[in-house]
């Protein structure tokens, strides 16, 4: 069993397969353990915005990290994961990015795979449950959601990077949300300078 703190990282079917890839190699990096899940979806759309499966994006990552963390993959219907059971130590957990289904599902307590299941867990556990949503605009039933998701104690960050830092490229907006989604996990990485920052 491996000594580093493992995250877990669940990946669903909505817009946004940069932000999952790059925050895998950064964790990875950092020499966290990732426990990965996705829905049906998602590879379906990691082909129509990187070109690749959700499997090549993440040993895309690894190499990217220098070959350092570790992870596994397990399928959307495997509840014998670890993260489908409160008994197994977590840093947290992120979706990245997480479908408006996803989060309404999170919202109502409805584990209905192992992505839910885990953030459940996640949720009943007091642990960091993070869920980096893209939608636009918002219904009232996804405020409400959110809302819900908030109360409980997980984090909602809207994939919306700022301007402030001066991006110049698409990676410098993927990384501004990176470096948020790692901020309220307590991951302890610096990819974007901080406001106020030399």
């Amino acid at each position: 069993m491996s000594d580093s703190p493992r995250i877990a990282l669940g990946i669903t079917g909505a817009s946004g397969a940069p932000y999952w890839r790059r925050l895998a190699e950064v964790l990875l990096q950092a020499d966290y353990e990732l426990h990965i899940t996705h829905s049906s979806n998602a590879n379906a759309v990691a082909q129509a915005e990187i070109d690749i499966t959700v499997a090549q994006g993440l040993e895309q990552a690894h190499a990217a990290a220098g070959g350092r963390g570790r992870y596994r993959v397990f399928e959307s219907n495997d509840f014998y994961a670890p993260m489908a059971s409160g008994t197994a130590p977590y840093h947290g957990m992120a979706i990245v990015p997480c479908s408006m289904g996803t989060l309404s599902r999170i919202a109502h307590g409805m584990s209905a795979d192992l992505l839910t299941r885990a953030a459940d867990v996640m949720l009943k556990e007091r642990r960091r449950l993070v869920l980096l949503c893209r939608e636009t605009p918002l219904s009232l039933i996804h405020l409400e959601s959110m809302t819900r998701v908030t109360q409980a104690g997980g984090v909602i960050i809207p994939a919306s990077p700022g301007f402030y830092y001066k991006p110049q490229t698409v990676a410098d907006l993927v990384d501004f949300m990176v470096q948020r989604l790692c901020d309220q996990l307590a991951v302890d990485v610096r990819i974007v300078r901080a406001w106020g920052a030399e």
